[in-house]
């Protein structure tokens, strides 16, 4: 039988999201490593995808979650693509999956601490989303104002 991995808290503490807000303003002194870019775009390129996201934002909100629960809270992702999304999110180190020996065979997935700082690092976004909603709503209805005009 497998023993659970220590639960990790499911919120973002202020020190996070000031962290998250100071990564848009940093900038590398130095020439970036190469393995640190390609480690950057093979991230970007792996949770860019809609569905690496969600995995991460439910499971950071409702962890630990069995493979059906899981699929219920990302709405629209086939069995399919769940079950690649959480392989490929457990090879990265980003999830757990915690198989119980019990008839019939209980499985739970869990954000690892790296998944959670993932997690955190993309707070960042929801902090810029929310300064600047208005922001962008008004150059959108001005855009699709100018853009019915022409």
């Amino acid at each position: 039988m497998a023993s659970r991995p220590p639960s990790i808290k499911p919120r973002f503490t202020a020190a996070e999201i000031a962290r998250a807000r100071s990564y848009a303003i940093k900038r590398p002194d130095a020439p970036l490593d190469p393995r640190l870019a390609a480690l950057v775009h093979d991230l970007i390129d792996r949770v860019a995808d809609k569905w690496t996201m969600l995995i991460l934002e439910v499971l950071t909100e409702h962890a630990p979650l069995r493979f059906s629960r899981l699929a219920e809270k990302v709405t629209g992702i086939s069995q399919k693509m769940l079950t690649q999304t959480v392989r490929q999110m457990e090879r990265d180190g980003l999830v757990t999956r915690t198989v119980f020996a019990e008839v019939p065979p209980r499985v739970e997935y869990e954000l690892t601490p790296l998944g959670l700082t993932l997690g955190g690092a993309f707070c960042g976004v929801w902090v810029w989303a929310s300064d600047n909603l208005k922001a962008v709503e008004k150059a959108r209805q001005a855009f699709d104002a100018k853009t019915r005009q022409g």
